[in-house]
């Protein structure tokens, strides 16, 4: 019988998950400024993220669950899968990997192209209040933790680890990204506001991100969840 990960292992992984997240997704942010912008970037972008999570969470699926997300980790801990003492350490785990990504676009890409895009942390479009990202981040959050509860977590559900949650933030980019940056994961957000001491509307992808992570817990719970 293969032996339970220890927290310290199991931390370690959701911080070099959330850092892959951040580094390749925030990067293909930064690679479409550099390439050129334009009608593409966002389709990079998209992909950049998807791919990135599909990966983070194939890699340390089997080690902590594959989180890579605080929202995802708080509403584990609600549903009794993980201790509320795991999920507090698995939240600074992701936010420390977070940072580390953040700070690694900081160093390696170059500044005149990757600050006009803040680095790859998500800003709000111009015209979209913050009442109104909140509610984007909350309907992109709901549709990617639910997806992640359905598929992932009930036992019913096709084990193709990664995939399904690469996929839903794959489509959550492209109908979001343009109005809020789609984080729907504070770590994601925060790793490049903090790298940068760029807080623009943190508080954002605070709310947002958890309000629709709750709401995709409790309809899993009533409604969906075997009996």
């Amino acid at each position: 019988m293969a032996k339970i990960a220890t927290l310290f292992q199991r931390s370690a992984a959701e911080a070099v998950g959330t850092f892959f997240l951040v580094f390749i997704g925030a990067g293909s942010v930064i690679a479409a400024q550099i390439a050129g912008g334009g009608g593409a970037g966002l389709l990079i972008a998209a992909f950049g993220n998807g791919i990135a999570l599909a990966l983070a969470v194939t890699l340390s699926i089997n080690i902590s669950g594959g989180h890579i997300n605080p929202a995802v980790s708080l509403v584990m801990a609600a549903l009794r899968k993980i201790s509320p003492r795991d999920a507090l350490v698995y939240i600074i785990a992701q936010l420390v990997g977070g940072i580390i990504g953040g700070l690694s676009l900081v160093l390696l890409y170059p500044s005149a192209a990757a600050g006009i895009v803040s680095y790859g942390a998500p800003v709000l479009a111009q015209g979209v209040g913050a009442l109104t990202g909140i509610g984007v981040e909350a309907v992109l959050t709901f549709i990617l933790v639910f997806t992640i509860l359905c598929i992932l977590v009930d036992r019913r559900g096709p084990k193709i680890t990664g995939f399904a949650p690469g996929l839903a933030v794959f489509i959550d980019v492209l109908a979001g990204g343009a109005l809020t940056g789609a984080a729907m994961n504070p770590a994601r957000a925060m790793g490049p506001m903090i790298a940068t001491g760029f807080f623009s509307n943190w508080y954002v992808y605070w709310i947002g991100p958890i309000v629709g992570a709750i709401v995709a817990a409790l309809i899993y719970k009533y409604a969906i969840a075997e009996r």
